[in-house]
């Protein structure tokens, strides 16, 4: 008696829990290549999906492949062999063992059972709402739960089926024996049976109150998700017809009046200078000439200066409450997309196969390969994250500036994580304008100064405090499977009100799998921060990726030190996501270094924020992931250079999608600057043969010149772009479109 209920799970049925077959994990050889053969894989089965890894240890970083089962093909082989087919590839695995094939075979073919049915139950509710990860992983853990009483009560059953029968019979027998002397016997076994039935039904009946709790608790809990979800929808229908009554407004025309100043070239009525009927109007988007009236903040002219930035708006404006507050200051909206990138495909072995070792910029490549965008707008794009630098320019301490510099450093690789297409090469003597000081306060011009080697000059002076500078040579090398891309020269930045003056440089980029596999971009490599005039240092290491290290990927780290080397903050973070500083308040020599060396170990606060990443914009995979800067860099401008790389021919073409267009216009354009390169050739050489002074090609906005802190020589901007353009005077510029 005592040894059958031993054998029987306890009325809470702890042990009644079946393993469940959606989830099953183990080791298996799958079929890589006739050169390798079968490789041994670590595989997890879980939700509907068979993932697939080099060790255990990469489940926590690394993927190597994720198969769908709900539309998977499941075919078994022999000797321990089965094949699944999905999205038109075929993978052959193979088992140590017949069981274990068996085995594995079942828990796929239920876990295709139970993605379908998800499927099908998904299909059938009509909502394709897409579950938040917090919320899919509530549900998934009630639906094991659920699942797993479900399990409770079907063994439940069976043993309540198992064990009524068996005391239907010992009643039987019990009835046929009633007055023989072996009826003892058979009251003590229809006794025993009873109990075993009573135990049983005990079971059955805490696991139905655990089955009812739990869906009681859930119900409640999806009863509120279904209300929000219920009110976020009429928030956002009511939205959408707001802003369909407000496209509607703005499809109308309509005149706007300002009472303190207008846009240049339009003149002020009188009517509307004496008319206050405006005072509370609302003003929306004038589309026709992609500009925005937005409300000034009581403004009041400060000096006779009557300098005026782009767009008629005074640069000398101060606050002043005293003055009317419906005063408009006009401001441009900014494109937020791009056309979608067409889907082409080309063979960049068939390229590349004779360019191994050569330098990529020599190396003749179609826009296939290319985003649209030039080097000079790429190098436009560090200032993504300017307003770092406006901080900085605030701060009282060098030290808590270093910090701020070093952050900016870092953020600007954060928008090349997913942009493994290369930037057109600009041609001599092409420019790039950004005109952001409406917005941000500052303007950039930059100048391609030099083909071969490819180099390129950049000036950038805002009205927040700084000026920075760089002039940029680019070194790359296709090595077969993967590409380095490596800037030489330094970058330079000044504070105006410290005088305080940084100096650093950039570190390597690396495109990965060029022939076979995904493309990745990594960083590798050291920047070190210097302050010429403090003498502070910052030193950030950018750690190269690796399958096999435990370290967090794209991982940056780095110490600010003083001028007499004593370090007062840690930098950590990733160059794709953010940057913080912990604040040192002890330090002290460690153990473990290598060679003998003593480790310096530091105390530190807690780490405050300095940099977090921008969100990409919506779709920003099918527009080559530009972000909501780079979306605005090739936006056609009014007033330009006419060498401006929006203006570029070949670039735009590809921009809206005529790939094949771009490719003609492309090679024209190569063609006209060879035969440009030959001309100044033969000029140079006729004046060595007439014995004259050789004059090299002459930058037109920047001039070669000696760095007075560091003692290198490099482009230096020489001034009077903005002023040409003022004039709209571009007798200089050459003529290379």
């Amino acid at each position: 008696m005592n040894e059958l209920v031993k054998s029987l799970p306890s009325p809470t049925l702890p042990g009644l829990h079946l393993p469940c077959l959606d989830t099953h994990k183990g080791w298996l050889f799958k079929w890589t290549n006739y050169l390798k053969g079968y490789q041994r894989r670590w595989f997890v089965l879980s939700n509907g999906l068979l993932s697939y890894y080099r060790t255990q240890a990469e489940m926590a970083h690394t993927c190597r492949g994720t198969i769908p089962l709900a539309k998977a093909h499941i075919e078994v082989g022999d000797t321990c062999h089965f094949v699944l087919t999905s999205g038109g590839r075929t993978y052959h695995l193979k088992a140590t063992s017949e069981g274990e094939c068996q085995r594995w075979v079942s828990a796929l073919q239920q876990a295709k059972a139970n993605a379908t049915r998800r499927a099908q139950s998904q299909n059938d509710s009509g909502d394709e709402t897409p579950v938040p990860q917090e919320d899919r992983a509530l549900t998934q853990g009630a639906l094991h739960s659920l699942a797993t009483k479900l399990e409770d009560l079907s063994t439940c059953n069976e043993l309540i089926g198992k064990h009524g029968a068996a005391l239907q019979r010992s009643l039987s027998e019990l009835e046929d024996l009633r007055g023989s002397t072996e009826g003892t016997d058979k009251v003590k076994a229809v006794n025993e049976r009873a109990t075993l039935f009573r135990i049983t039904s005990n079971a059955m009946i805490n696991a139905c109150r655990d089955f009812l709790d739990v869906a009681e608790s859930h119900s409640r809990r999806w009863q509120k998700a279904l209300h929000y979800e219920r009110e976020q929808r009429h928030h956002l229908e009511e939205t959408i017809e707001q802003l369909a009554k407000q496209h509607n407004s703005l499809e109308r025309p309509f005149m706007l009046t300002c009472p303190t100043f207008v846009p240049a070239g339009v003149e002020r009525s009188q009517e509307g200078d004496a008319s206050d009927e405006n005072e509370e109007a609302e003003f929306f988007d004038a589309m026709e000439d992609y500009y925005l009236y937005v409300p000034l903040p009581y403004f009041r002219r400060s000096g006779s200066n009557q300098s005026m930035m782009s767009g008629g708006v005074p640069t000398d404006w101060t606050h002043n409450e005293s003055v009317s507050t419906n005063q408009m200051q006009l401001r441009r909206t900014r494109r937020s997309r791009i056309p979608d990138k067409p889907n082409y495909s080309l063979n960049l072995w068939s390229i590349m196969k004779n360019c191994i070792g050569k330098d990529l910029s020599k190396i003749p490549m179609p826009v296939n390969f290319n985003e649209p965008l030039s080097m000079l707008q790429r190098l436009t794009e560090d200032l993504e994250y300017s307003e770092l630098l406006d901080r900085a320019a605030r701060c009282d301490s060098s030290l808590d500036q270093m910090c701020l510099v070093a952050a900016f450093s870092v953020s600007s690789y954060s928008t090349t994580v997913h942009r493994t297409a290369k930037p057109f090469n600009p041609l001599l003597g092409e420019t790039y304008e950004l005109d952001r000081l409406e917005e941000y306060g500052y303007r950039s011009i930059s100048e391609q100064v030099s083909h071969h080697p490819p180099a390129a000059a950049h000036h950038v002076a805002s009205e927040r405090g700084w000026t920075l500078w760089q002039h940029i040579t680019i070194d790359s090398k296709f090595r077969g499977k993967y590409i380095s891309v490596m800037p030489l020269g330094n970058i330079h930045l000044q504070f105006h009100a410290s005088g305080n003056h940084y100096v650093w440089s950039k570190v390597t980029s690396t495109v990965h799998n060029i022939i076979v596999g995904k493309l990745w971009i990594d960083q590798s490599g050291d920047i070190d921060i210097v302050n010429t005039t403090t003498k502070d240092t910052c030193r950030l290491k950018f750690s190269p990726y690796s399958y096999f290290s435990r370290e967090v990927p794209r991982k940056v780290t780095g110490v600010v030190e003083d001028g007499e080397g004593t370090a007062h903050y840690i930098l950590s973070g990733t160059w794709d996501d953010k940057m913080e500083s912990a604040k040192i308040v002890e330090s002290s020599r460690g153990c473990g270094g290598s060679e003998g060396k003593q480790k310096t170990v530091y105390q530190t606060l807690q780490p405050k924020l300095l940099w977090k990443k921008y969100p990409l914009p919506d779709n920003a995979e099918n527009m080559h992931y530009f972000s909501a800067l780079a979306l605005t860099l090739n936006e056609p401008e009014e007033g330009i250079a006419p060498t401006d790389s929006r203006l570029r021919p070949d670039q735009r073409l590809m921009e809206v999608g005529l790939w094949d267009e771009a490719n003609i216009e492309k090679q024209r354009l190569e063609d006209h600057q060879r035969m440009e390169r030959k001309r100044r050739e033969a000029q140079a050489n006729q004046a060595l043969e007439e014995g004259q002074d050789v004059e090299s090609y002459q930058p037109v906005w920047f001039e070669k010149r000696t760095d007075e802190n560091t003692g290198e020589s490099s482009y230096m901007y020489r001034g009077g772009y903005w002023e040409a353009k003022e004039r709209q005077d571009w007798s200089h510029c050459p003529e290379i479109f």
